[in-house]
């Protein structure tokens, strides 16, 4: 009972972080462009993923036959995603950005049956279709259209995409490498990918940025919290009571980011948002109706 309660604690951790994730990537992208900002908190993150891999005995090296696949995995994420989650944040409220991320687990079975062939199920048809019609009540307005800027939801869904993407290849990846040195490496290669990018996008106007000690504060938080401490809880789990049960959880990212912005970045949620989120929440849980059942988790 014990080893549960800390496991689902551990679980329940790594959303509130990630919900927290919104907020502190609103606040930083005050004073950092998008690009710089991710570079940041992936050069930070891959310092202390390092440090403590080091420092507690557990870093492995990259073996070269796993380097093609290390690269297709940092290419999706940390690359695609944290691109299409902070420039779509510049666009849209923190609260939606989180409803249509926490649609991964819901979409991620579509990838599956057109990649892998695996079965999708009625419940995760119908949980797709309710979800949706919750997203729709959020960014449509009958009086005034489009509420979110269609371009900003297009990134978030890009971010959803390259999740699931980065899901279906995290699955390739050899179990030699542990939790820690896998994100270790993702975050690492990653940072690859991001260095020429920020050099074509933000390097030249680097001296005209104006750091804040709240945006300071909110990139260490993510860098730490967001990109570290939250993958590491969230994929211990994972491992443990496997990928179905522990996504459960990811339904309530949207409601703790819904009541975090209300409360630190003083959003309006209006009823029919609350309505919107509710009914995506939902549908994320009819889609995993027919595949959840709690029992007890097993001694590893």
């Amino acid at each position: 009972m014990l080893k549960s309660i800390k496991l689902y604690t551990a679980i329940v951790l790594s959303m509130i972080f990630w919900s927290f994730s919104f907020i502190w990537t609103r606040v930083a992208i005050q004073s950092f462009p998008p690009m710089t900002l991710i570079m940041l908190r992936l050069l930070i993150a891959s310092v202390l993923l390092y440090t403590v891999a080091k420092l507690s005995g557990k870093f492995q090296r990259l073996r070269g036959k796993d380097v093609k696949m290390f690269v297709m995995l940092a290419f999706f994420e940390p690359f695609l995603y944290y691109v299409g989650e902070t420039y779509g944040l510049t666009m849209v409220q923190s609260t939606l950005a989180s409803v249509i991320v926490s649609t991964i687990p819901l979409f991620a079975p579509v990838l599956a049956f057109v990649v892998l062939r695996e079965r999708i199920g009625w419940a995760n048809i119908i949980g797709i279709v309710v979800s949706l019609v919750g997203v729709f009540f959020l960014i449509y307005n009958p009086n005034g259209g489009f509420q979110a800027n269609p371009i900003g939801v297009a990134l978030l869904f890009l971010a959803v995409f390259s999740a699931i993407c980065y899901a279906t290849t995290l699955r390739k990846i050899s179990t030699h490498y542990s939790t820690l040195n896998v994100i270790f490496y993702q975050s690492l290669i990653g940072l690859g990918f991001f260095i020429p990018t920020f050099l074509f996008t933000d390097f030249a106007t680097i001296q005209t940025i104006k750091v804040t000690g709240e945006s300071i504060t909110a990139l260490i938080m993510l860098s730490v919290f967001a990109s570290v401490v939250a993958f590491v809880l969230f994929a211990g789990a994972v491992r443990q009571v496997g990928v179905a049960r522990t996504n459960v959880f990811v339904n309530l990212i949207p409601v703790f980011t819904a009541i975090l912005s209300w409360f630190i970045l003083d959003e309006i949620i209006s009823l029919p948002k609350w309505i919107g989120i509710s009914i995506v929440v939902a549908g994320l849980f009819v889609s995993q109706s027919g595949k959840i059942s709690f029992k007890k988790v097993k001694e590893v």
